[in-house]
Order: structure tokens, then sequence, then C-alpha cells
């Protein structure tokens, strides 16, 4: 028996246990050995990490995707697995450590790995028991963790072969410095943040050939003083006319002393500041290719801990760099050297895990010469091997790859993957797969019994992401499941780390495999606050997926958003903002209304903004198809295996059968498209409006009628189409399609579970004769009630009906279904005219013209006047928001959310306005 309610709570760890216990999702099942492979590898979550809506989005798509093809009887592997996530993962050790006062530096490398691999062992798993809770279908017998010893070999495998092809290589080079944690760190890991700062106005005095000031200046601007102390050159505009006689010459750097000169270069932008800029190779990217391109001096004056170096005058060695600045500034205006300061907001590079400046820093460091690995990658999606869904996503990847720079792959951390490397007694190296290898190679390079030490940086964690695909199935290995399952076919990903994975993960496995590593890259959006604002914790704006799935109290939810805020302000103003949003906190909602609500909104190239209105809406929907089952059991509609829907005589029965078809055709193209949101909205109008809302409803007259034969064949087809609505939601809502698969079993258990039976085949059941007659019932009630809304007629008002020059097929839909149409529309009467009576409002439904007779019911001129009125003024919306959106300034300054809130404002209005227009031509 059907419970009165479906109760996730009670519901989801039960169908887990029983997913499990069936090993359900395992690949390479013996009822799939001759099946097609069809495969997935999971962008491996950090393994600190818990689970944010970006995770829900990604592995939702994911999970619906590899639960259609296991249902179309493919041998399906979701690979799942976690990432190692080096300056995270050694963060938190190391704050955990210091909370004893061990720094790990006391204890050295091999002590502090110790210690991360007992933190990963404990508390590492969580956002893998998390993905469960959401359903994720991986094959968990098979996770991988990218610092687990078969994936080890695979990065030194990669990195020995890169080496022997000559595309590793070390250079000094600027890099995006972490003072706090002495590091390089990739791009992804640098935030920008806007800060309001200065801009410092210098005079630096221009002299002649024998180094005697001239008494002429040039003034330079720059945000960031203390970098003077290495500057190497002043650059103007080729074309700048001010400065044009100045090019070549040199100006004396003020508090250094250094004679530098002054050259043309279009890096300089003559409409900006002063035209003319300080160059300093060692602390800036721009300035570093400038200085390439004149043969400059790099003169790096920070340490590792942004402190100013030996290269810098005396009396600021040591000093921090903010200090320095400080100092910097008073000693040029003591000089008479400080013309301006100038206030300026900029964005400031920020570590997004130390949460400090960055700085452009000057190293050695390891690199990956990546261009002829593009130059593959580039190829093959020219060629077609993998295609971008949105395909506008190409054009990012085009740019990105034909741009490319070497690839800084080194670390100066101690918990990742340690670079292969051993240097000589020269200061030389050897790259060698183990110890073993390296010292045969130093014994044949140095002499035998050479002294060598391993060099102790570690890779950049994208580097064994980037080889996923394959190291996760065995590589370098020459495994069964390489062979089989390689290349996968789609990598479901956000827009943001196209660069950082998905073309790292082309290039590497066109090197190793020769094949590309997926057929398709589907890349979905942001998920946003309840605003269209980009989450993050400093806005104190993020909600937890778990939160929706399980709910939580109000107070509990604002603990939560404002742990991270520091700022008196920002706590009171999120506090408020969420008892605005969320009065009565967030009940449960479970997690098929959660993974439904991200389906329906993941349009193509278009942010989602949560709403927990729709999550609710979601549950609802959830809901009716739960007691639209548990109805149909309490009106003996149960399952019989040997029905065949094309048996049908009844045309209400051939018409629902035919539906389940039109319905499954349009699901089934929609997933394979990547139309996620379209997918889920067929599955929805089909389950709710079409079985529920009409099906069950025109089907209640002939389950409680007299007619034995025909009471049969509908409690059958009810059943019957019950169990493909479940099918055909499980992909969605894998718990609550789960459980009703189970509880609707009958005394014949099923042959599967939901999760592995096949997919609906519904072919041959559309009926034109009862999709006409059916469909025109549909048709008319639906404009019945369209109208009557529309026009105000008062809800319980019964209002005639005139079918206008009715057809005898007309007459014969109305003879047979005339006692149904009064039900449903609330219509008093039915009758037959030549041609509308006065006061009516027509209606066209399958070409069969209506009238709906409302004299006496509404004041027609009246109703004219006021839809009228509404018109204008939805006119006048549209033309405002219109020219909004058509302002380039507003635009530019408006925040994404409210652009997004007035472009929905747009839609809802065009919408309105259609349906004004249709009930106005109607009158």
């Amino acid at each position: 028996m059907i419970e009165t309610t479906f109760d996730p709570a009670s519901v989801e760890p039960r169908v887990s246990a029983a997913w499990e216990e069936a090993q359900a999702f395992r690949a390479g099942r013996p009822d799939r050995a001759g099946a097609a492979p069809y495969s997935i590898v999971i962008p491996p979550p950090n393994v600190t990490g818990s689970l944010h809506m970006g995770h829900a989005l990604n592995n939702t798509l994911q999970d619906i995707l590899c639960r259609f093809e296991r249902m179309r009887g493919k041998d399906v592997l979701w690979q799942p697995g976690t990432d190692h996530a080096g300056i995270a993962t050694q963060m938190v050790v190391e704050r955990q450590l210091q909370e004893r006062q061990i720094h790990r530096r006391e204890i050295g490398r091999e002590k502090f790995l110790e210690h991360v691999w007992a933190w990963k062992a404990e508390s590492g798993g969580t956002i893998v028991n998390q993905l469960k809770r959401l359903g994720a279908s991986c094959d968990w017998s098979r996770e991988r963790f990218t610092m687990d010893e078969g994936l080890s070999k695979a990065v030194i495998e990669i990195f020995v072969r890169l080496n022997e092809a000559g595309l590793i290589y070390k250079d000094k080079r600027l890099v995006s410095w972490d003072p706090k944690l002495l590091t390089a760190i990739s791009d992804i890991e640098v935030e920008q943040i806007e800060v309001n700062g200065s801009l410092w106005h210098f005079a630096y005095p221009v002299v002649d050939e024998a180094g005697k000031e001239t008494g002429e200046t040039i003034t330079v601007a720059t945000t960031r003083p203390e970098t003077m102390l290495g500057d190497t050159a002043v650059a103007v505009h080729p074309s700048d006319e001010r400065y044009t006689h100045l090019v070549g010459k040199k100006v004396r750097l003020p508090l250094v002393g250094r004679l530098i000169p002054i050259v043309a270069d279009e890096y300089s932008d003559p409409e900006k500041g002063t035209g003319a800029v300080k160059i300093t190779p060692a602390h800036d990217f721009n300035d570093f290719e400038v200085g390439r391109r004149h043969s400059l001096e790099v003169i790096n004056i920070l340490t590792a801990e942004a402190r100013i170096n030996d290269n810098a005058p005396e009396a600021y060695r040591g000093l921090e760099r903010f200090e320095a600045r400080k100092r910097i500034v008073a000693d040029m205006e003591a000089e008479g050297r400080l013309v301006e300061i100038e206030k300026h907001k900029h964005q400031v590079p920020h570590g997004d895990r130390s949460g400090v400046p960055i700085e452009p820093w000057l190293t050695d460091q390891w690199y990956l010469n990546v261009r002829p690995l593009a130059e593959e990658a580039l190829a093959a999606v020219r060629r077609g091997q993998t295609r971008f869904v949105p395909q506008n996503w190409e054009k990012t990847f085009f740019d990105w790859l034909e741009n490319i720079q070497p690839w800084c792959v080194s670390r100066q951390l101690w918990w990742g993957h340690q670079i292969p490397a051993w240097y000589g007694p020269d200061g030389g190296y050897v790259i060698a797969r183990d110890e073993k290898e390296a010292r045969a190679k130093a014994d044949e390079k140095w002499g035998a019994g050479a002294a060598i030490t391993r060099d102790e940086d570690v890779l950049d964690t994208w580097f064994s992401s980037a080889l996923w695909p394959y190291s996760t199935f065995g590589w370098p290995d020459k495994t069964a499941e390489l062979a089989r399952y390689y290349p996968t076919s789609v990598v479901v990903t956000g827009f943001d780390i196209i660069f950082f994975w998905v073309a790292r993960m082309m290039m590497t496995g066109l090197f190793t495999q020769n094949d590309v590593p997926f057929k398709d890259v589907y890349l979905h959006a942001l998920v946003r606050d309840e605003k269209g604002a980009k989450m993050s914790k400093s806005k104190g704006n993020v909600m937890d997926p778990l939160d929706i799935i399980d709910g939580i109290e109000l107070e509990a939810l604002i603990a939560k958003r404002t742990s991270a805020l520091a700022n008196k302000a920002d706590v009171a103003h999120v506090t408020s903002e969420t008892r605005k949003a969320y009065p009565n906190g967030i009940e449960r909602y479970g997690a098929d209304a959660l993974r439904f609500f991200l389906a329906a909104m993941a349009a193509p190239g278009r942010d989602i903004k949560l709403s927990i209105d729709r999550v609710k809406g979601y549950r609802n929907f959830g809901t009716k198809l739960w007691n639209a089952t548990r109805f149909a059991e309490m009106k003996g509609c149960v399952r019989d295996p040997n029905f065949d829907p094309k048996s049908a005589k009844i045309a209400l029965n051939r018409w629902i059968a035919g539906e389940a078809e039109k319905a499954t055709g349009e699901i089934q193209r929609a997933i394979e498209a990547y139309r996620f949101n379209d997918a889920a909205n067929a599955v929805y109008r089909f389950i709710w409006n079409v079985v529920c809302d009409w099906y069950v409803e025109l089907a209640k007259p002939i389950i409680e009628g007299e007619d034995e034969a025909a009471r049969a064949e509908t409690r059958a087809m009810v059943a019957f189409i019950l169990d493909q609505s479940t099918l055909l939601l499980h992909p969605f809502m894998p718990f609550m399609t789960e459980e009703l698969w189970s509880v609707t079993a009958g005394s014949i258990p099923r042959a599967q579970m939901a999760a592995l039976t096949a997919w609906p085949d519904l072919g041959g059941l559309l009926d034109a004769a009862a999709d006409e007659e059916i469909g025109w019932l549909v048709d008319l009630v639906t404009e019945i009630r369209s109208i009557r809304t529309e026009v105000g007629v008062p809800g319980g008002a019964q209002v005639p009906l005139v079918m206008v020059n009715a057809s005898p097929a007309i007459e014969t839909r109305v003879a047979a279904h005339g006692e149904t149409l009064k039900r449903l529309a609330r219509i008093s009467e039915i009758s037959f005219a030549p041609s509308a009576p006065k006061g009516s409002v027509q209606i066209i439904a399958r070409g069969a013209v209506a009238a709906l007779a409302l004299e006496g019911v509404v004041d027609i001129e009246a109703e004219k006047a006021r839809l009228k009125k509404e018109t204008d003024k939805i006119d006048g919306e549209i033309a405002k928001i219109n020219a909004k959106l058509s302002n380039p300034d507003f635009i530019a300054r408006a925040k994404e959310e409210v652009i997004e809130e007035n472009r929905e404002r747009l839609e809802e209005a065009t919408a309105r306005r259609a349906k004004l227009q249709d009930a106005l031509a109607g009158l």
C-alpha cells in the first residue's frame, strides 16, 4: 500500500542502500556484457570540499545522462573520484597543526605528509557522501584519488614522456606568487577584488648623455610605488608627439640613482594617465613582455615573503611591501618628486585561499611548452572529433589555445606529486620515473656516485587532473577499462574551467592516447542566489544544497551565511536580507525536488537564479504523481504485466497511449541534445498536465462506471501510463520514482529496480482519430477556462456554450463528451447554431468554432475597455524596460542581477500582453 505522503527523509537512505546492495551502478555488469559503452568521468571535487550549488547542478546533469543511458541498455561507467587539492589541503592541515603550535617546517616534509594522509583518511570523504545524498549514480566501487598509487604512476610517466619530447624545461619567468602561502598559484586561484586605491604621479628627471639632469622631467603614474625600486625603463607610445624628443634618452630613477632608458612601445596608452608608464619587468606581467622586447634588465626587489630584498637601496631593505610603499611615497614627496595623488578604484589580484594580494614575482619554475599540444587539440575540435555544447564556447576554446603561454607546472608546496627531477653537482638535472632510474641517469651524466638531490617542488594540481579521463582507467598500463571506456562520451563541467581543465585534458589525452578524451563537452552556467547575484562567502549569499534537501531553521541559516563575514555592517545586511528572503527558514524538500529544479532551469547559456518557491513547486509536482498513483491504487488500477496498450478500444485510452509515445520521444531527443530544461519541462507537462489533469480526470467516470470491459481496460491503461510516467521521471527524480516502482509492483515482482529497467519503448501507439477527438476536447476546455479567467467570468458561474456551424464529426463528439465538457468547463448547456450569438466570445479549437455566451454575465464593452487599458499599461512597462536594456550606460553600470531581473520582467510582460491580446481578439 502506498503511504499517504512521500517522505524523503525515510525513503532516500533506504533507496540508496537498495541501489548499493544491488550494485546497480557498477560498470561492466554481466547483464551488459554485449552492450555499447557509455562513460563519463566526474570533474573531481576537491577532497577538502563540501557540496555547493555548482556541484549539485553539475552532478545532477551528469546523473540524468547516466541514468538515461543505463535505462537505454548501455554499459555505463560514471567514474567518481576526488582531487588532492594541493594548496587547499595543505592549508587545512597546516591550520590544524598551528592550533597545536606546530609548524610544518619544524616536523619536516615526511612527517607533515603523514598528517595530511591521516586527515584525508578521516575527513576527506565528506563530499563523496554528499554526492551520494544527491543521488549520484557513480560506480562508487571504482572511486579514485589524484594522489593514489595508480594516478601517481600516471603523473610521473607523462612528465617523463613530455620531457623526452622536449616539452619540459626550467625558466626564470614571472608567476602569480602568493607571499603568504609561499608558492606560485594558477590564474583560477587568483581572485580580482575591487579596491579604493590611489594613483601616485611621480616626476622622473631626464638626464643628458653625461648623466646630468637637464631640468626636464617625465611624469609616470603607478598604483604600486614600492615596485619603482625595480624600474628599468619608462615607456611612451611611438606616436605620442609629447615624448618623441625623449625616446632614446634616459632618466635617473629617484631614490635609487640608476639611469634607465625611455623606450617607445605600443603598450603605453597615450589616452591613459600621463601617457608615460614605468616599466618594472620583474613585478608586472605586461612590463615583463615590454622588457623582453627591449632587452631590459630584470631586477627583482621582493623576497618570497614580499619584503624588500637586497637589490634595493639599503634604506628599504627588509620592509614589508606596504610599509615600503608608505616610506617611498614620503621620500618622493620630500624630494619634490610627488606630483599628484589621485583617488583610483581598481582591481587588485588576491590569492583566493590566502586572501592576500598576490605578487607577479620572478622565480625559477618548471614549465611545459604546451603550444604543440594546443595545436593538436585545436585541430581535433576543428575536425569535429570533439564538439562543444553550446557551440559558442568553441570560440573561447580557440581564443585561449591560439594565444596559449607556457604552463608553469611547479608549486612550492609539500602536498602533491613531487616533481621527478634530481639535481647533480653542477646544478643540472635528470628527470626519471624513480630514484633507481635517476641514479643510472646521474651516473651517466656526472659519473658514478655523483651526489644527487630531488627537487622539493610539487606539480600544479591541474597537472594530475589533466590526466583524469585515462589515468582513472589504469593508464599507463594497457587495461581493459581503458580500451573499453576511452574516449569518454561527454564531460560535463562549468564554462569557467574550459582552459584549466577541459583544454588540458584535450592536450594530454591526444599526447598519450592519440585520441580525444571525450566526444562532447557540455558546459553549464552558474547557479546564482535568489536575487541573481553570484554566490560567494564574502557576500554571505551562499546556499548549501543540503539545507534545501534536509531543511534548515532561520537562525541556523543566518549563522551559516554570516560565518565568513568580519564587518558588522555586512553581518547586519546579510541577516536582514536572509530574514526577508526566508522568514520561516527552509523546509525539507528532498533531493528530488532540488534536482528537478536544477534540470528545469538549466537552459543553455543562461545562469540559474535560485528560487525556493520553484523548488517547492517541483516538490509539489512529485507529490502530484505520488497522489495520482495512490488514487489509482485505491481505484483498483493494478499493474498487469500482460497488458498491451495497442489493444485499447476506448478513444481516451488510445489517446493517452499516443501522448505517452509523443512525450517519450520529446524527452529522449532533449536529453540526447543536452537540452535538460526542455527534457524536464516535457516530463513535467506530460505528468502534471496530460496524465494527472486530463487523463486521470477523464478516466474517473469510466473507472467508476458500470461497463466492466471499459473499466478493466481503463484500469490497466491507468496503471500502465503511471508506470511509464515513473520511468520517464526516474533520471530526474530517482528516489521517489524508485520507491513508487517498488510499492506498485503488485502481486508479480518487477524484473528490475527502476534504475535498471528499460527506458520506455512506446512506438506505434499514436492514433490519429483518438488524438483528434480527445485533443479537441482538451483544447476546447483549456480555451474556455482561459477565456473565463481573462474576461472575468465569476468562478462559479455556469455559462451556455454554442457550437457554431458544427460539422457532423463535432456533433458526434459533443454527444460523446458533452457531459464531461459541461463538468470541466462549467457549461450550463450546449447548443448548435449557424452563427455566434450577440455578446459572446468566440473560441477556435482544432478548427471548430465555439462561442461562450456571456450576455448578462459579463459587460462586454466594459471588459474590452479594461483589457485595452491593461494592455496599454503593459505596453508602457515594456517600453521602459526596453529603454533600459538598450541603454549601453545601464548595461555597463548595473549589477548583473539587476540586468537579469529586467530581462525576466520583460519576458513576463510580453507573455502577459500576448494573453490580453488573445482575450481582446476573442471579444
